[in-house]
């Protein structure tokens, strides 16, 4: 639902005295705070009932009542709107007015849900009220309890011709969105984007080979392969894709970027897709945002206790530089988002400088970054400057320029993050004096190197006791003494964790907060294990010593500890 939609929808009720203005402003505030629907919070908060946000929606969008207990649903409007839609979105198919869908929705406040079915169904859809319990009895008396598949439509599909029209060196427009039209193409697309997101898939890639295309989503780090559609599926399929993302499906010789928004269970999902063209086809991946992440504060992502307090004195600091360090994708950012959160107040301003910006946050101003005009890193850091902040994200410092830019930043005043690419905290000393920094400018303005990495976090509903073998304990660098008390932990899957035996993915920190002796090993250019042995003394536990604490707590196994970390 747009913000006037939701404005609109608070002024009515004001306007007919069931909520005061500071009710209004109070329920707003949480709004922007949350992204919560902005009738759930006035229902949460009890200054309305359900009954009188439906009142107002049928006055607002014309959105009548329907009875289910009475309709009959033709066959053709089932195969339409898949089982895995209808229990996805809380609605049932009614009826087709010309090109209009009818529906009835089981949260008629979360008009959204409007938009996301014109978006996967490509046609005009109308909501009409009821409520959550007739709905879902309504779905399991047309569509039974079995959700739809992605094996399932792929059999289904299998002796049907999907028709590419012409060789796939096509650039005819109309058979390319005739193809991407196709009811077969329309519902595979669908269901695989509502299967990742269930999974909690955070990429989903399309890959084209001579003979085969396959489709392969990433859940906590692993990617798994989905049952592949037939090979002729590739065109159509990534001619959907493309027209759901508003990129130019005429154009396949060149990568191109785009964006599909979403609503699910109540999250919103901003889909980055990316096209790039191959020898056998374009590929295509998906990068699934789910805005809730950003829900997430220092304490949920697996800080120790003692760590966190170090963690949010150093945050409050009025200057100086933050670094957050570690491989692509072991949660750099969302650390990063966590501290800003807890900083973003109405009295302080923050500016991030972003390539690109992931996720939009209220309160915050976010940059882009776009190379391609010359606004990069260290230009943007420039403006930012004009701009009276008091806290500076940037994105990444990937070369001096930026890194000079980080440092004038912090020696005027500022407080800046930012991100780098190293192994460990101590060896990010070494990486930037490769990079050209002056030693006693580092020595002077950084406070603090949290190195970081991601592990797979046991399903606590299938994990079992086991008696890890001695090849495990020495590779994990520890004796049979040493942990001779602690149970070791495995599991073997569920239908709680798909099979996988794993459920989401916890944090392994390393905190190297900065102090006399260690600024002046910096400045005097000393090696990177003269600064991690300095660094331990004065309390730094390495990555491998909070994954092993991890494994003594029954959150993670030894192969993963192993895997992501190495001893010294």
């Amino acid at each position: 639902m747009s913000p006037e939609k939701k404005h609109l929808i608070g002024e009515i009720l004001k306007d007919k005295g069931l909520i005061t203005e500071e009710q209004l402003e109070n329920a707003l505030s949480d709004q922007r705070a949350s992204g919560k629907l902005l009738g759930k919070i006035l229902v949460d908060k009890g200054f309305v009932s359900e009954a009188d946000i439906l009142s107002v929606l049928s006055v607002q969008l014309g959105m009548k009542e329907i009875n289910l207990s009475q309709i009959k649903i033709p066959k053709d409007l089932l195969d339409r709107v898949p089982s895995s839609i209808a229990k996805a979105y809380k609605i049932v198919p009614i009826r087709m007015e010309s090109n209009t869908l009818v529906v009835a929705m089981g949260d008629p406040m979360n008009v959204q849900i409007l938009d996301d079915l014109r978006f996967m169904l490509d046609c005009e859809v109308k909501g009409l009220r009821s409520n959550e319990e007739d709905v879902n009895e309504t779905i399991e008396k047309f569509y039974g309890e079995k959700i739809e598949s992605i094996e399932d439509l792929l059999k289904e599909v299998e002796a049907m011709t999907v028709s590419t029209k012409e060789e796939e060196t096509s650039t005819d427009l109309a058979a390319l969105e005739e193809m991407a039209r196709q009811l077969p193409i329309v519902k595979l697309v669908n269901l695989v984007l509502i299967q990742a997101i269930k999974d909690r898939a955070s990429d989903i890639h399309f890959e084209p080979f001579e003979d085969q295309f396959k489709i392969r989503y990433r859940v906590d780090g692993i990617l798994y392969e989905m049952l592949p559609p037939p090979k002729h599926f590739a065109i159509p399929v990534t001619t959907r894709i493309k027209v759901m993302a508003q990129m130019d499906i005429a154009e396949r010789r060149k990568p191109q970027d785009g964006r599909i928004a979403l609503h699910m269970g109540g999250n919103e999902i901003d889909m980055r897709v990316s096209t790039l063209p191959t020898l056998f086809g374009e590929s295509v991946v998906m990068r699934v945002l789910d805005k809730s992440v950003l829900k997430h504060s220092l304490d949920e992502l697996g800080f120790q206790k003692s760590d966190l307090v170090k963690i949010r004195k150093i945050i409050k600091k009025p200057n100086g530089i933050i670094l957050v360090t570690g491989p692509t994708g072991c949660g750099k950012t969302t650390t990063l988002y966590a501290a800003l959160m807890e900083l973003n107040s109405i009295e302080t301003k923050i500016i991030t400088t972003e390539e690109p910006v992931e996720y939009d946050v209220e309160g915050i101003i976010q940059v882009p970054i776009n190379a391609a005009i010359g606004l990069t890193f260290d230009r943007c850091l420039r403006s930012i400057l004009r701009q009276d902040p008091d806290i500076i994200l940037v994105g990444e410092v990937r070369d001096l320029p930026t890194a000079e830019m980080s440092i004038h930043s912090s020696l005027t005043g500022h407080l800046v993050f930012s991100t780098l690419h190293t192994n460990d905290a101590p060896s990010t000393i070494t990486r930037l004096l490769d990079m050209g920094v002056e030693s006693y400018l580092m020595a002077s303005t950084l406070e603090a190197v949290i190195s970081q990495r991601l592990v797979r976090m046991l399903c606590q509903q299938c994990k079992e006791e086991y008696t890890p073998k001695e090849e495990e304990l020495t590779k994990l660098g520890v004796n049979k003494e040493e942990i001779k008390d602690v149970k070791f932990y495995k599991s073997k899957g569920c239908p709680v964790c798909n099979n996988i035996g794993f459920i989401g993915r916890i944090g392994l920190f390393e905190i190297m907060i900065l102090n006399e002796e260690l600024r002046e090993l910096i400045g005097d250019k000393a090696t990177t294990s003269k600064i991690r042995n300095a660094a331990v003394k004065h309390g730094m536990g390495s990555l491998r010593d909070d994954g092993i604490d991890k494994i003594k707590k029954g959150i993670t196994t030894i192969e993963e500890i192993i895997r992501e970390t190495t001893s010294y």
